[in-house]
């Protein structure tokens, strides 16, 4: 498996997509720093950027490497090494890749601007483990897509769905349940709504870190009332290890099911 996932990571990190994804943070890191030498604030206008761009990367860069090595794939297959090994390595390789992308692409510029100096660092690491996170889950979604659909245009419609839906008509739907249902105790269906949807989560999460109640919006005050400050966060990060852990889980058991 660390054989594959090797090998997966250098090929991506030889593909001119990772340097265009890396050079697209690290461009936005620090013209967003330019304009604004407040790294807090910075931090705010990078969480909206960072949990609408992330998932999509990941879906959409997920997808397309399932599909182009195909062939490769079929030839790992026909050797005696584990299926596990062989779907693992490349979900760990590619998802690994895109967080190193992320991670410094947008590090570098913080740490030029005085991060390690500033008051915003446990805010700005929350930030980029949230990206990471969702880098792992939505690769992760992306594979389990590609494993269902043998047919690259059903992949990719797929694939783009699941984005929009997560991110923006999840919410939209979320938000008329709560305006219709707005006589009735929503507490708990709030709280249930927003794990059901790691974008939301995430943003929850970074908001819950930065106590910015203006921007919090209802889920993110329960979340505060429920759980508090701390426990909400640890909370957070252990749904969104859980949205990890089921997706990979499902790509283990297909790979050893599928006929390919």
């Amino acid at each position: 498996m660390f054989k594959i996932l090797k090998y997966s990571f250098y090929d991506l990190a030889r593909s001119r997509w990772s340097y265009i994804y890396f050079l697209f943070y690290f461009i936005l890191a620090l013209v967003l720093l330019f304009l604004n030498h407040d790294l807090s604030k910075a931090v705010i206008t990078l969480m909206n950027v960072i949990i609408i761009l992330v998932p999509l990367i990941g879906t959409i860069f997920g997808v397309m490497y399932y599909y182009n090595s195909r062939e490769f794939t079929e030839l790992l297959l026909a050797q005696p090494i584990k299926r596990k090994s062989i779907f693992l390595g490349q979900y760990l390789g590619i998802a690994i890749s895109l967080s190193l992308s992320l991670l410094l692409g947008i590090g570098i510029p913080f740490v030029i601007y005085g991060l390690f100096n500033s008051a915003a660092i446990w805010d700005f690491s929350l930030l980029l483990l949230t990206g990471v996170f969702l880098t792992f889950i939505f690769v992760a979604l992306a594979f389990n897509i590609s494993i269902d659909n043998e047919n690259k245009i059903k992949g990719f419609g797929y694939a783009v769905l699941l984005w929009l839906f997560m991110a923006v008509i999840y919410d939209g739907l979320f938000l008329m349940s709560l305006v219709m249902f707005e006589d009735y105790p929503l507490d708990k269906f709030s709280l249930i709504g927003s794990m059901l949807n790691p974008i939301d989560l995430s943003r929850t999460l970074i908001l819950l870190k930065l106590d910015i109640s203006v921007l919090m919006g209802y889920t993110g005050a329960v979340f505060k009332q429920y759980f508090g400050t701390n426990v909400g966060l640890f909370t957070s990060l252990g749904v969104l290890f859980i949205w990890i852990i089921v997706p990979v889980r499902r790509i283990v058991i297909r790979a050893k099911r599928k006929d390919f």
